[in-house]
């Protein structure tokens, strides 16, 4: 059994913040560009622009 909805929505939370920390810390190291990050960002989430102005990834 998947467990509650309010279960799977955590769960599904959880594991953007963790792609989107890897988004973030690619583009830092530079082993991704920005604008491949910030194509994926915004499929990824719906808060993608607060991110993308935050973190200073748009150009």
């Amino acid at each position: 059994m998947a467990g509650t909805e309010r279960r799977r929505e955590l769960r599904r939370r959880r594991q953007r913040v963790v792609k989107t920390r890897q988004l973030i810390e690619r583009v830092k190291k530079g082993t991704m560009d920005k604008e491949t990050a910030v194509r994926k960002l915004r499929r990824l989430t719906t808060g993608a622009d607060v991110i993308i102005e935050r973190e200073k990834l748009a150009s």
